[in-house]
């Protein structure tokens, strides 16, 4: 799928700026680009309100059509609202009677050679060491309707630009954030099966496991033995205790 000019300009205008505030290395960058051609769904850790720039720009960059899935009201907003719309950004309803619709826009964007970029935490970790905290199950059920190749991404750097939840950029000195691409994740011991709550939760865990193993390798540390859950403010080990 060749990228749309929206998107092609997008990139002539965003790539440079953010480049001039943050250096960014890729890693294992070929695992994205083996892909060219084919549908794929992104699943990345989030750190910083920037960084999705960092993950977009990764994928543009692998000649993806970028597509994240946003939620519907910000479409209603008067500039974004038309910049996400430009942008062919996805639509996401809270109510059960839009579901349908976003997923077959994210089908239609799967068949068509496109990327769809998730955070399957839903927002910024509140892990205190900037791990990857407990997932939800969105990511895992498209991934298992649609049958798409799931393709997990680190990236870990730009929130020393920008802290988690912060306001002002801290660009001296430069920063430098690194991006990894993992191998694809294999969901196949779960399809053909009814998407029941567990079987879902279990396949977002491979998911955030997988994520978590490329972080690893980028800050040469041992991640936590338990997932943060932001429901409890406690980590959660898969024998369901939490501490």
């Amino acid at each position: 799928m060749s990228r749309s000019v929206s998107q092609r300009l997008a990139g002539l205008a965003i790539a440079p700026a953010f480049g001039s505030l943050i250096g960014h290395e890729y890693q294992e960058y070929d695992r994205l680009k083996a892909h060219r051609g084919k549908g794929i769904i992104v699943v990345a850790n989030h750190v910083t309100k920037i960084d999705p720039f960092l993950v977009a720009l990764a994928v543009h960059r692998a000649d993806f059509e970028v597509h994240f899935l946003a939620k519907d009201s910000l479409f209603k907003l008067p500039v974004a609202g038309k910049a996400l719309s430009a942008l062919k950004q996805i639509p996401v309803e809270r109510r059960s009677t839009g579901a349908g619709k976003s997923l077959e826009a994210a089908q239609e964007a799967l068949d068509a050679g496109g990327a769809i970029i998730i955070y399957p935490e839903g927002t910024l970790t509140r892990d205190p060491d900037l791990w990857p905290m407990k997932g939800h199950t969105g990511a895992a059920r498209l991934a298992l309707k649609t049958n798409a190749p799931v393709v997990p991404i680190a990236q870990f750097g730009a929130h020393e630009l920008l802290h988690p939840y912060g306001k002002k950029l801290h660009v001296f000195p430069r920063k430098k954030a690194i991006v990894r691409v993992g191998q694809d994740v294999d969901l196949s011991e779960f399809q053909g099966q009814a998407l029941t709550k567990s079987l879902l939760e279990n396949a977002t865990e491979k998911m955030m496991a997988a994520i978590t193993a490329e972080l690893a390798i980028i800050r040469g540390e041992q991640p936590p033995a338990g997932r943060w859950d932001r429901r409890t403010d406690r980590y959660e080990f898969q024998n369901g205790e939490g501490s």
